[in-house]
């Protein structure tokens, strides 16, 4: 969908679901970054069950966070 500001300049805004969907995959994103990549720890803080939140970084495309470092089990 494309649209236009009040001084012409083109803009394109994405429709509901990909902005609905675009929402979930920052949030999981986020969430994985801040639970240090835990998908466990990252459901249950969203008050998801941990297969759906798999499925969702699946169909998502959501960026795995990077690997914490060997020896650190401490969230």
């Amino acid at each position: 969908m494309v649209g236009s500001t009040e001084n012409g300049t083109t803009v394109t805004m994405a429709g509901y679901h990909d902005a609905v969907s675009e929402f979930k995959r920052r949030l999981i994103e986020a969430t994985l970054q801040r639970m240090r990549g835990n998908r466990t720890h990252t459901a249950r803080a969203l008050g998801l069950q941990r297969t759906y939140l798999l499925r969702l970084i699946r169909d998502l495309g959501v960026a795995a966070p990077p690997a914490p470092p060997p020896g650190r089990h401490s969230i």
